[in-house]
């Protein structure tokens, strides 16, 4: 292989390292090998090129690597700690999550630990801190839901017995702790941290004191960034360094950037950069391509449409509530027999998880008076006016989006919609 051909393949294999530590902040050896092994192989410029660009350290370990993530930005979707089951984490849970963590740093630095001998710590601890639990069932599911996020970020490994069979009949189990990788779960010390705002305002001094990484990690962290949530800073490098930041992210990441009038977006072709796919499957993913397109069509939404949200006037088309209600009941009666049960029976909690998802993946803003649908929206509809191309990248549909562009022209502008990653 030629010297040429040699540097090609670094850089392709570096790309697909920090894509891995994307969807996977913490990679393990032993749950990631061949990605671990890619980061391993090229972790001293990985350490500098993540502080450089988005301001994420990167501590690459024998037996693991942590992306160290700061805090999203206030348009950011919320992204919780799921159990297994993709269900959001309670508050009940994460406090559990947060007495476990604290109980296996004062089992005396062993590599080893009773389940039994953990919960009885976890407990003593809740008794100092002031927090009731008890041995009720719903508490130990709790309980084995904080374990368990610890098994799956490889903290904990199971060497005899199971987690799950002391929730549900309190057997023994023997664990394995990761001391090393136990203290790089939370992305910084909070000794000195009063509370949660405190901690998010130190990510946006960050974020204000250099404009041009808080926009790339907006970016790539966001599913779309809308040009009213940027700073003044933030807007002048979009408009002035757009090719420079387009460049940064395709060698790096391997997305591609999008940006339009009303705001921009960095996608992945490969659609494996996301924890949320849009359009995607299950009933209230089909719900929310359904009603997107139906609002869109029913209302009067051209281009240059404005909405207020906040006191703020933006672009969007506002769908006042009883139009969102009756569109969604609409679908229900034409489309219910084909929806999960729980949704088909109950068409304002469908409703809910719709805005709700609608939301996450940038799509729609709650307002008093209705749901805020932005521009993007119009990407979606299922005859949309294409406009012509000579070349796209592979999966991506010709597709025009609603609003004027001020980027490339047209035909270098393919309308794939963003992708979230894994926190």
């Amino acid at each position: 292989m030629s010297a040429h051909g040699t540097a090609e393949h670094d850089a392709a294999e570096r790309r697909e390292a920090a894509r891995a530590l994307l969807r996977h902040p913490v990679l393990t050896k032993a749950r990631h090998g061949e990605e671990f092994a890619l980061v391993r192989r090229h972790a001293p410029a990985l350490r500098k090129m993540f502080p450089a660009v988005l301001g994420y350290p990167l501590v690459v370990e024998s037996s693991f690597a942590r992306l160290v993530k700061d805090a999203p930005s206030a348009d950011a979707p919320p992204r919780p700690a799921q159990r297994r089951g993709g269900q959001p984490f309670a508050p009940r849970t994460y406090a559990y999550l947060a007495l476990v963590c604290a109980a296996l740093l004062q089992t005396g630095g062993r590599e080893q630990v009773l389940l039994g001998t953990l919960v009885e710590q976890v407990r003593a601890d809740a008794a100092v801190a002031g927090i009731v639990v008890d041995d009720s069932l719903t508490d130990r599911r709790h309980l084995v839901q904080a374990i368990a996020l610890l098994l799956d970020r490889g903290v904990l490994s199971e060497t005899d017995g199971s987690v799950s069979a002391w929730g549900d009949r309190q057997e023994e189990a023997l664990l394995d702790v990761n001391r090393t990788l136990l203290t790089h779960v939370l992305a910084r010390p909070l000794g000195d941290v009063a509370g949660p705002e405190e901690l998010v305002a130190r990510g946006e001094r960050a974020g204000a004191e250099q404009p041009r990484r808080a926009l790339r990690r907006r970016l790539v962290e966001n599913p779309l960034v809308r040009r009213e949530d940027l700073s003044a800073e933030e807007q002048h490098v979009l408009s002035r360094e757009r090719a420079d930041l387009g460049r940064t992210l395709a060698e790096h990441f391997g997305l591609t950037l999008e940006v339009r009038q009303e705001g921009a977006l960095a996608y992945d072709v490969d659609g494996e950069l996301t924890d949320i796919a849009f359009p995607g499957q299950g009933t209230v993913a089909h719900v929310a391509l359904l009603l997107v397109n139906a609002l869109v069509d029913d209302l009067d939404g051209g281009p240059g449409v404005l909405a207020e949200i906040d006191g703020r006037t933006v672009p969007g088309l506002l769908a006042p509530w009883a139009a969102v209600s009756d569109a969604v009941d609409l679908l229900v009666e034409q489309y219910g027999n084909t929806f999960a049960e729980a949704f088909a029976n109950d068409p304002r909690h469908l409703q809910e998880e719709v805005v709700a998802r609608l939301e996450d993946v940038g799509l729609a803003r709650r307002a008093p008076a209705g749901l805020v649908l932005h521009p993007a929206c119009a990407r979606y509809q299922p005859e949309p006016n294409r406009v012509p191309r000579r070349t796209a990248p592979a999966g991506a549909r010709d597709v025009g989006v609603a609003g004027a562009p001020d980027a490339a022209p047209p035909e270098t502008q393919p309308s794939l919609f963003p992708l979230q990653e894994d926190r």
